[in-house]
């Protein structure tokens, strides 16, 4: 029965990630949700009391999700600043593949513009690619004097607009393209005159399979 309800739950967030995806939190509907489920509003309303709610697990799924593909890429990556860039590569892949990546990231921006900005996904974010840029530093793999705070901030909100814009125009099946083509521009300006080469080599790369923990879709972890 425990197992069950966890199924249940899972596939209601699944559904609504869907559904947000689609049609965004304003326009997506409690039935809309419950058919891409596929499961009664009574065991929908088990689980979650609010589209609201909802709509906020599904935040936290998608974070989570980013965050494992985080560890899943440090762990098999020595090389800090290869790390950095297939990490890049791994929010790209789960923009592309992964229905709750893309559901969380629009309600992201949009119940940030609803309710006051969503800060936790981005400031997180934004500190694994410091630590990961510190490291690369560590390591010789950064010009000197970068500012790694300053490269952290400007790799998200790059990565972050290269998505937005690839979505727009293209619904995302350029992606892997401009980020290789963000890398290229960036890493003449940051890395050490050794490491470019190698780094640019490593955004070109097909996007690769880090078997990235699909427990992220239990924000109860």
């Amino acid at each position: 029965m425990q197992q069950r309800a966890e199924n249940t739950r899972q596939a209601v967030l699944l559904g609504a990630a869907i559904s947000f995806e689609k049609f965004g939190y304003g326009t997506s509907s409690l039935s809309t949700i419950l058919a891409h489920a596929g499961v009664t509003k009574g065991a929908m309303y088990f689980h979650f009391a609010s589209k609201e709610e909802l709509a906020h697990a599904v935040i936290e799924a998608q974070h989570q999700l980013a965050m494992n593909g985080v560890q899943a890429v440090t762990e098999q990556v020595p090389v800090a600043l290869d790390a950095l860039v297939f990490v890049s590569q791994e929010m790209a892949r789960q923009l592309v593949e992964e229905p709750v990546a893309r559901g969380g990231m629009r309600l992201t921006l949009e119940i940030g513009s609803i309710q006051g900005p969503v800060q936790r996904p981005y400031l997180d974010w934004i500190d694994s690619i410091r630590t990961l840029a510190t490291r690369a530093a560590g390591e010789g793999d950064l010009a000197d004097g970068i500012d790694v705070e300053a490269l952290a901030k400007f790799v998200v909100g790059a990565f972050t607009g290269v998505q937005v814009l690839s979505e727009v125009l293209y619904g995302r099946v350029d992606l892997y393209e401009r980020l290789a083509e963000m890398w290229a521009l960036l890493l003449p300006a940051v890395a050490a005159p050794h490491a470019v080469e190698r780094a640019i080599a490593c955004a070109a790369r097909a996007p690769r399979d880090w078997t990235v923990p699909r427990a992220g879709l239990d924000v109860n972890a």
